[in-house]
């Protein structure tokens, strides 16, 4: 499959890949067509999706020609129920079978897919139905999600039809397992104005929403060719093995884990389907049953997995672990390969783009460092003046002559958001809003986000690197630095501190201190946490992120309040 995409494969250096990568883009393709039907052509029986429930005790497997009937099931449901190309279409099935079965037949329409987290409320669905014009929302047959759905229903006039996917089907919503069983397999390909064009809408995500309501990602029908990248140069994927990305359908990971690249590559995609709280005990015999070979997670869960006594699992099967979501702090890099014989390979990307920045196989990992610029992509660092930034100078992570040139894995646009729009795209340049240096053997080290980055006595301090120090002592569970507000300093370093589930380590003045001292030690002096701050959890989005927007908010309203309750400066 990889040569209808790809002239040539194989590359001698990192060198070699980043000069001489390129990718062929088909002026008509669409994925559900040109890989899923085009594998059930080829090879009807091989694997494609390995299901496994929370249990662990239902094992579901299909093939691509599975997938194939199945999807063309449901353009036939969704079809009968009056959706047509362009139509916008919200998902919420946590990683259900029918969320590749609806995406792949949503493509075949043209119809738009919006994927949705299972934690939105009433608030947050409202604006989303309303804002994209969702017609018709599936979701899984959970009363807590299906009870926000209908209270979100009775306020957006756009939303047809509610389906349900499981058991539990209440009056006044549409039985998706029922209808797309009866559902004839047999699906004609549109044609003519009915067709769907390279780059007509694809996907929507909502972004995270760090700040501001959440913006509306619109991607065509080129995302899945530039995640060949994401799959097979950097997570390591490989034809017939099994890959997991530990990620909810809602989140735009699971565009980068477990659908495009991976099934171009010709990988069997595992999915977990958990419920309730995460349980680093169930993904790690989850992973084990269905013997993954690949394996991806964000650093969050990884902090989580480090924490299970290793030596109980059998990791022997695993060839490569990728992570990406957050900067991975070099404590966590150390822990995992101690624990279990595994380098973790970073990578570096957005809602926005496929992967930007990564350890490619060709790379000596140096922990702390995202790697290098993806070859897809013509990136560099600029400065506040728009100039390229030399070795060791902070800039801006920029995709040069975007707009020209808009390779795949890039998205369209901020749908219906001219002010997004302006902010990030100038001079026909696409600026990621991430701040990032260079060493001098070429890798990117990430500092933050733009408007994260701690001002302090004339110091431009990245909240990474102090987070990265703090993750380094053993009572730190997960941590945020944010910018507090300094009458001398302009800003004050501050640390929002969860601390592991040990009475050896409790909340108080000298544990402050000791943390203190410990950054000092680590990194620079000047860059240590003058306030630090114990709490149970932190606040993050939808998608995992840490919102520390919303803790600099808040330390904004205590000081307004003359109360800063437990925060301790020093």
């Amino acid at each position: 499959m990889l040569e209808k995409f790809l002239p040539r494969q194989e590359f001698s250096s990192y060198e070699d890949f980043k000069a001489n990568y390129r990718v062929c883009v088909p002026p008509d393709f669409n994925f559900a067509y040109d890989v899923m039907d085009a594998w059930a052509a080829e090879r009807p029986d091989k694997p494609a999706l390995v299901w496994i429930d929370d249990n662990q005790e239902e094992v579901s497997r299909y093939s691509f020609a599975d997938l194939r009937r199945l999807s063309n099931q449901a353009a036939n449901l969704f079809t009968a129920h009056g959706i047509r190309k362009g139509d916008r279409v919200f998902m919420i099935l946590k990683q259900r079978p029918e969320v590749w079965i609806c995406l792949l037949a949503l493509e075949k329409i043209g119809a738009v897919a919006i994927p949705g987290s299972f934690q939105l409320k009433k608030k947050d669905l409202v604006y989303r139905f309303q804002a994209a014009k969702v017609k018709i929302a599936v979701c899984i047959d959970d009363s807590a999600i299906l009870e926000e759905v209908r209270a979100a229903q009775a306020e957006c006039p756009d939303l047809q039809e509610v389906f349900v996917v499981g058991q539990s089907v209440p009056p006044g919503t549409c039985d998706f397992r029922c209808e797309l069983a009866a559902a004839s397999a047999d699906w004609q390909k549109p044609s003519g104005q009915e067709l769907s064009c390279l780059h007509d809408p694809m996907l929507i995500y909502f972004s995270s929403g760090t700040s501001g309501m959440p913006k509306m990602v619109l991607h065509d029908h080129t995302l899945p060719i530039g995640h060949i990248v994401t799959a097979k140069y950097w997570q390591g994927v490989q034809d017939g093995e099994v890959h997991m990305t530990a990620t909810d359908s809602g989140w735009a990971k699971f565009a980068w884990g477990k659908i495009y690249g991976q099934w171009i590559c010709g990988a069997v995609i595992a999915a977990y389907d958990s419920e309730g709280h995460f349980m680093a005990c169930k993904l790690l015999r989850a992973m084990e049953k269905l013997q993954v070979r690949t394996f991806c997670a964000p650093p969050t869960i990884f902090r989580f997995l480090i924490k299970e006594d290793l030596s109980q699992y059998d990791f022997s099967g695993i060839r490569q672990c990728s992570i990406a979501g957050e900067p991975l702090n070099p404590e966590v890099y150390n822990q995992w390969l101690a624990k279990t014989g595994l380098t973790l390979v970073e990578g570096f990307g957005q809602t926005e783009t496929s992967v930007l920045i990564a350890n490619f196989p060709w790379l000596k990992i140096k922990p702390g460092s995202t790697g290098k610029f993806s070859p897809l992509f013509d990136l560099e660092l600029l400065d506040a003046e728009g100039r390229p930034c030399e070795d060791g100078i902070v800039g801006k992570i920029t995709i040069r002559q975007a707009a020209a040139t808009r390779p795949p894995g890039l998205f369209r646009e901020y749908l219906n958001d001219p002010e997004a729009m302006q902010k990030s795209w100038s001079g026909g340049n696409y600026c990621t809003g991430d701040m990032a240096w260079r060493d001098e053997d070429g890798y990117i080290w990430f500092v933050g986000r733009d408007d994260d980055v701690i001002k302090s006595s004339g110091y431009r301090i990245g909240p990474f690197e102090v987070e990265s120090a703090l993750m380094e002592h053993p009572a730190v569970l997960e941590c945020a630095v944010t910018a507090f507000p300094d009458p001398v300093r302009g800003e004050a370093v501050k640390a929002t501190v969860v601390l592991v589930r040990d009475p050896k380590w409790q909340p108080g003045p000298e544990l402050i201190v000791e943390l203190q001292n410990h950054v000092k030690r680590v990194t620079a002096p000047y860059k240590y946490p003058r306030i630090v701050e114990f709490v149970t959890e932190l606040p993050k989005t939808i998608s995992g992120k840490i919102r520390r927007q919303e803790i600099r908010a808040r330390d904004l309203a205590r000081l307004e309040n003359d109360s800063q309750d437990s925060v301790c400066p020093h």
